[in-house]
């Protein structure tokens, strides 16, 4: 039985309207005596739309509709039904430009609420698609306009936000370009990878529900059909991960099925790389030849040669090969766990490889978007400290109970525990991880700057024991939640919010 206040029950039926409701319709929704006394900037404020309109804007609408529905397809062989957007099981790719406006209609045909993240993006804060904290829900059988204003240019990704909706096939790629792009590329491939058991070998619902039980359940006698114990990854430091994955795919292919990239030799094409996952990490890279790391989650970096590089969920990189001759396979390596994505680069010569011929592993330098160095041009401007947070990554296996200072994320008391933060500051903020699990941690709204003129970014892979620093200036006024991108640590209650009060 669950104990956690932050799960699926939470968002269904009367229980989400009333919350729903009353968190946007009043300032302080469902808060004790204390928060209530607080001013707090909430989405409807007339500042978000005061700076959303600051926005430098080209004029033009960028207009993709979004249905979320019940589709039948086919994964790693097999007939199933699950959800996506437009009937697909990778939703979209939608392009736009910096400047531009975005303007997505989105048609709820599922039989229960969901809403749109758009992940990475600092926009205005009634877009950001969390049920409860930005929006209410879109119910079943209506709709739900997002409309804002792009910009930073880079690499992205859209997706449910509302429970385990997000493990089967909603979400999708979002590409903002540069009108004055100075990274020299012959070709794109934008590509989405995702660890996939909808349909298998159960629903990420039943996941949830068995993972909920911890570790100090395993040893009754009940079978454990989808918790993984035991798997390792030193360069997470430790435990890769709880979910036990029948399938990871590369562009919704299984690797039985691998997409074929069609090219030239010589031509260098840029890769859009997105971990869609929600319980896997992946090691990226090309076996005997280098790739150059260019961006991380949509913010160039000083380029770096790696072999491989490991991209935690959520997180986003941009990188550069040159095309040799034949086939050339780049590899996703689920770290820690078994199997493998893959799709190929065909120049119209050679044959194609045998799945089973291809490494298992990828080896030599490594690296991770963490790990990665800011570009001059992206760096914030020199500016002591207004503000420290410390944030502690809290929880064990045990009892399956992840949390943020030692508190889980209670969606009917949505400010209790929040991080207060002021316009115009600059926010420190020490991520210390208490646990002995690794965790991809993401923020919305906002970019950070990881400490020693680290890569900006918005989600950053924190390992066990592990102090990251980062800093970020609070130029966007609103409620903005930070939580694990796996999904299963975030459903159980590993989210905390920053709190716009003035």
């Amino acid at each position: 039985m669950m104990n956690s206040s932050f799960t699926r029950r939470v968002f269904l039926g009367a229980s989400l309207a009333t919350a729903t409701t009353a968190a946007l319709a009043s300032c302080a929704p469902s808060a004790s005596p204390a928060a209530q006394a607080v001013d707090r900037i909430l989405p409807t404020d007339r500042l978000v739309s005061q700076y959303e309109d600051a926005r430098p804007s080209t004029g033009t609408t960028v207009t993709q509709k979004l249905t979320a529905g019940v589709f039948d397809t086919t994964v790693a062989g097999i007939a199933l039904s699950t959800w996506g957007y437009n009937g697909v099981l990778n939703g979209p790719v939608i392009r736009a430009k910096t400047g531009d406006t975005l303007n997505a209609p989105v048609t709820n045909a599922l039989a229960e609420s969901t809403s749109v993240h758009w992940h990475g993006l600092a926009l205005r804060n009634d877009a950001d698609g969390v049920p409860v904290v930005t929006q209410p829900a879109i119910k079943p059988g209506t709709n739900f306009d997002y409309t804002f204003r792009l910009n930073q240019p880079g690499t992205y990704w859209y997706h449910s936000h509302v429970d385990m909706q997000r493990e089967r096939g909603l979400s999708g790629p979002l590409i903002i370009e540069d009108p004055r792009e100075p990274l020299l590329y012959d070709q794109e491939w934008v590509i989405l990878l995702d660890d996939w058991l909808d349909g298998i070998t159960g629903t990420p619902d039943d996941v949830l529900d068995e993972l909920s039980m911890g570790m100090d359940m395993s040893g009754m006698d009940m079978p454990m059909t989808h918790m993984l114990m035991g798997t390792t990854s030193t360069y997470l430091g430790g435990d890769a991960g709880d979910v036990r994955i029948p399938a990871h795919l590369f562009n919704g292919k299984a690797a039985q099925d691998a997409e074929v990239f069609q090219s030239r030799p010589g031509n260098r094409i840029r890769l859009r790389i997105i971990n869609a996952a929600g319980d896997t990490a992946y090691r990226v890279g090309i076996p005997g030849q280098k790739i150059t790391l260019t961006h991380t989650d949509g913010f160039p970096v000083q380029h770096e040669d790696v072999d491989a590089v490991v991209l935690g969920m959520g997180e986003r990189i941009d990188a550069i090969l040159t095309v040799q001759d034949g086939f050339t396979p780049l590899l996703a390596i689920p770290e820690g766990k078994n199997g493998r994505a893959y799709g190929l680069i065909s120049t119209g010569s050679g044959t194609a490889p045998d799945a089973g011929a291809l490494p298992s592993t990828l080896d030599g330098q490594m690296t991770d978007g963490g790990r990665l160095t800011a570009d001059e041009s992206v760096l914030l401007r020199d500016k002591a400290p207004d503000r420290l947070h410390t944030v502690r990554l809290t929880g064990s296996m045990g009892k399956y109970d992840w949390s943020i200072n030692g508190r889980r994320f209670d969606m009917t008391k949505p400010f209790a525990g929040a991080f207060d933060i002021s316009l115009d500051e600059r926010v420190q903020v020490k991520m210390i991880n208490d646990t002995s699990m690794w965790h991809p941690m993401h923020l919305h709204g906002h970019s950070f700057q990881l400490a020693n003129n680290g890569a900006r970014k918005d989600t950053v892979i924190v390992r066990p024991k592990e102090t990251v620093t980062f800093e970020f200036d609070a130029d966007n006024p609103g409620q903005w939640i930070a939580h694990c991108h796996n999904a299963y640590h975030a459903e159980r209650g590993m989210i905390g919010l920053f709190s716009y009060v003035r």
